[in-house]
C-alpha cells in the first residue's frame, strides 16, 4: 500500500462521491490473502443523492466493483495484480455464500474497474480490449470472463458525464477538467467537495521531500483549485465572523438591558445610586438567570443591608 499523494486523494475522492451510493471501503484487505484493494465499493439500495448528478461514475457504481486507479498508464504486471485481487476476492465472497447455503448471481459478482490517467493502443492490443457501444469511448472491455472494464481517461470525450472522471487525469485534460469544476455554481456540494480535496492534493505535494518535474507541473494544475478552496475560506471565515459579531452584539445589548433594569430597580427602591450600590450591579447580573429573576421579585422587600451583604 503505497502513500503517495496522489493515491491519498483518490482514495479520498472515492469515498467522497461513492458514500452516497454505498459502502466505500479503502485498503481494503481481502481474507486470507495479503492483497490489498486500493477501493472496495457495495452499492446500497437506499440512495441518499441522485446517480445521475455523477454520470459514467455512478453506472460504474451499479455494481460491486473494486477500483484500482493510476496516475500514469499502469504496466502489465500492475494489471495482472488487479486482475489477481479479483479473482481472490470473488472466491472469498464465494466461501461466504457456500457457508450460508447462498450462490451470488453473476450480476451481482464484483468488477474490476482500472481507472488509468493514460492508456496506449499497443496495451489495449495487448488486452485484447475494445470498446462496447453501450459505453462512451474511452472505456474498454477485454474477454467478459474477466468482470473488468479500463478506463483510459485521455481518451475518453469532454462531456459532463465524463467530468467526475477526468479529474483524475493529467496535464491539459485534468486542466479542463478543473477549470469546468470551478464554474460549477458555487452552491453546488460536489464542486466544494473537490475543490477542498485538489487543494488538499496541492498541500501534500508541498510538504513532500522531493518534487519532480510532473509534480511541479501537477501543482500548476491544483493551484487553481487551491486558490479557489483559499478564497472560499476566506469568504466563509468572514461570514461566520459577521455572524459571530451579531451574536455577541445581542447578547451585549441583553446585558445593557438587564444592567439597566437593575440600575433603574436600586434607583427606584433606595431613591439613589450611590458608589456602594453601584458595586453590586455587575453581581447581580452574574447570578444564574433563575436566581437573578428570584432577585427582582423580591427587591421591593429587600433592604439596603441585605443586597450589601449578600453580594459584598
Amino acid at each position: 500500500m503505497t502513500k503517495n499523494p496522489f493515491d491519498q486523494f483518490s482514495k479520498q475522492y472515492f469515498e467522497e462521491f461513492l458514500s452516497p451510493l454505498g459502502e466505500v471501503r479503502t485498503n481494503y484487505e481481502i481474507p486470507g490473502e495479503p492483497r490489498f484493494v486500493d477501493i472496495w465499493f457495495t452499492p446500497s439500495t437506499h440512495l441518499t443523492t441522485s446517480p445521475q448528478e455523477l454520470g459514467i461514475l455512478a453506472r460504474i457504481a451499479a455494481t460491486p466493483c473494486l477500483l484500482e486507479p493510476f496516475r500514469k498508464q499502469p504496466t502489465e504486471r500492475e494489471i495482472r495484480s488487479c486482475l489477481g485481487k479479483l479473482i481472490h476476492l470473488e472466491a472469498d465472497l464465494h466461501r461466504q455464500a457456500n457457508r450460508d447455503e447462498e450462490t451470488i448471481p453473476w450480476d451481482e459478482l464484483p468488477r474490476l474497474w482500472i481507472i488509468a490517467a493514460a492508456c496506449s493502443d499497443k496495451l489495449l492490443n495487448k488486452l485484447i480490449a475494445s470498446e462496447d457501444e453501450t459505453w462512451l469511448p474511452g472505456i474498454y472491455f477485454p474477454s467478459k470472463v474477466f468482470l473488468t472494464g479500463i478506463i483510459a481517461i485521455d481518451k475518453l470525450p469532454r462531456t459532463p458525464e465524463t467530468l467526475w472522471l477526468r479529474i483524475l487525469g493529467k496535464g491539459l485534460i485534468q486542466q479542463q477538467a478543473i477549470a469546468e469544476v470551478i464554474a460549477l455554481p458555487k452552491q453546488d456540494i460536489k464542486r466544494s467537495t473537490v475543490v477542498k480535496l485538489l487543494a488538499t492534493w496541492k498541500v501534500s505535494i508541498e510538504v513532500s521531500s522531493e518534487i519532480d518535474a510532473e509534480e511541479r507541473e501537477l501543482m500548476m494544475n491544483l493551484s487553481q483549485a487551491y486558490l479557489e478552496w483559499e478564497q472560499e475560506t476566506e469568504l466563509r471565515g468572514v461570514e461566520r465572523g459577521k455572524e459571530i459579531g451579531k451574536e455577541i452584539g445581542k447578547e451585549i445589548g441583553k446585558e445593557q438591558e438587564r444592567r439597566e433594569i437593575v440600575e433603574n430597580l436600586l434607583l427606584a427602591r433606595f431613591g439613589e445610586l450611590d458608589s456602594q450600590l453601584a458595586a453590586i450591579v455587575q453581581p447581580i447580573l452574574n447570578l444564574p438567570a433563575i436566581e437573578y429573576a428570584g432577585l427582582l421579585l423580591q427587591f421591593s422587600s429587600l433592604s439596603r443591608e441585605d443586597l450589601l451583604a449578600r453580594f459584598e
